[in-house]
């Protein structure tokens, strides 16, 4: 939970970076309570979290949503490159284990045809706006606008090595908050790197997939370190307390800046008169 609660501050720090090159000076308050909010309103409806992050940004700094949801999907862009450094990482120390793995269990060229597929869709769709003249063509072009200059902050900023370490520090603090938690039991004491880095990954993507992983958190674990033959148990009690420690967290937070958010800033607007 600590490394967790560290993780989720420097996220709300590196915020500020990506909004700077914009000319918005937020405060940290509520990039702190934005990010909580929306971690929380991600258990109702997945990545519904990150719209109302620059919806509260809007109300109560004044930054276009558009413009606030671009930095946000940066950020995501961000996080996807640290992502596939830890598959990456995780595909070098555990290679040949993994690959024959999924042979065994999906078939490759199928789902590599599907991705093809989808992403000719989407291209053939943004070619459509883009020469349509159309009232909805147009307001998706203004919002694409805004979301664009919002992710190339990113390359905009003056503290980019404070970005890079404050993202670094984010994932880090992500694998050691998943790494220390197995020190809890007896039978997950000598957890091998590679089922560390698998397990983070498999959690990783079913918090992504579902309402904060709810109910499919342990299972994808269990499923997950018993590619290494750790039992059942062990596993799906370590996903629970994994998953349980970090929503418990998430929704005292969460619920906190949702109330204090509006008491916060009328009382800096009222210092600011």
């Amino acid at each position: 939970m600590f490394f967790g609660f560290l993780s989720h501050l420097s996220r709300a720090y590196r915020w500020l970076f990506m909004l700077e090159p914009m000319g918005y000076k937020i405060r940290f308050g509520n990039s702190v309570m934005a990010i909580f909010s929306a971690y929380l309103i991600n258990y109702t409806i997945p990545r519904a979290g990150e719209i109302a992050r620059a919806t509260i940004l809007t109300n109560y700094e004044e930054v276009p949503f558009q413009k606030g949801f671009g930095t946000i999907v940066a950020e995501r862009m961000a996080d996807l490159i640290m992502m596939f450094s830890v598959v990456f990482i995780t595909l070098f120390l555990q290679f040949d284990f993994i690959y024959g793995f999924l042979i065994e269990k999906f078939n490759l060229p199928k789902i590599a045809i599907g991705f093809v597929l989808l992403a000719f869709l989407i291209f053939m769709f943004f070619k459509f706006i883009k020469n349509s003249n159309s009232r909805i063509a147009l307001k998706i072009k203004t919002f694409v606008s805004g979301l664009i200059e919002g992710i190339f902050s990113i390359f905009k900023m003056k503290k980019k090595w404070a970005f890079i370490f404050h993202t670094l520090f984010i994932w880090v603090m992500y694998i050691l908050m998943f790494y220390v938690t197995s020190f809890a039991f007896e039978d997950l004491g000598n957890l091998p790197i590679g089922a560390v880095f698998v397990g983070f990954i498999a959690g990783s993507f079913s918090i992504a997939a579902t309402n904060g992983g709810i109910g499919s958190y342990p299972l994808v674990i269990y499923a997950a370190l018993s590619i290494f033959n750790i039992p059942e148990e062990p596993s799906i009690a370590f996903g629970w307390i994994m998953w349980s420690a970090q929503t418990i967290m998430i929704i005292i937070f969460g619920a906190i800046s949702l109330m204090c958010l509006p008491i916060y800033n009328r009382k800096n607007n009222l210092e600011t008169r």
